[in-house]
């Protein structure tokens, strides 16, 4: 494999987004991973201001981009809200989620639902194959995290379940 050849797949990786790729041809083999940073958040809460490590309030409404530890959290009321116990279910490959086996049908899985361990929870579509993504644990889904037909990325959030 040429310099030239690499050079063109480490542009393919960095253009195309995926965490990692390999390639082997004959005797050669090449691994290009990208070290994915987190990214900061955007956080828009239009019912209640926010209120900011230094004291400021923001306006409601208003988006407030930021490192998620420097804003308070929202009340425990809120749907979004975690309790301690909370486990979340996260995508293990990059690629496009799905709530249900085809176009039309019913998702897998809905809150309130008691999923169980090995239970499909939704397909996730990546490279043109179709994967069953299974619960690891039995509980209550809590939260779907992913719209359908949205794409997703490795170790992204899915579902959040109380095992209880």
């Amino acid at each position: 494999m040429t310099i030239e050849e690499i050079k063109e797949l480490i542009q393919i990786v960095n253009e195309s987004g995926i965490a990692e790729l390999e390639v082997s041809r004959g005797d050669s083999r090449v691994r290009i991973r990208r070290n994915l940073a987190p990214k900061s958040q955007e956080i828009v809460i239009p019912t209640a201001p926010l209120v900011a490590a230094s004291g400021h309030t923001s306006v409601p409404g208003t988006s407030v981009t930021a490192s998620p530890s420097v804003l308070t959290p929202p009340s425990p009321a809120a749907p979004e809200a975690s309790t301690d116990n909370t486990i979340y279910i996260k995508s293990p490959i990059v690629g496009t989620y799905f709530e249900s086996p085809s176009p039309g049908s019913l998702p897998f899985v809905k809150p309130g639902d008691r999923v169980s361990t090995g239970q499909v929870l939704c397909i996730i579509e990546s490279m043109k194959l179709m994967n069953e993504i299974e619960s690891e644990l039995s509980g209550t889904l809590i939260a779907k995290l992913v719209e359908n037909g949205k794409p997703v990325e490795y170790g992204e959030a899915l579902f959040a379940i109380d095992p209880a």
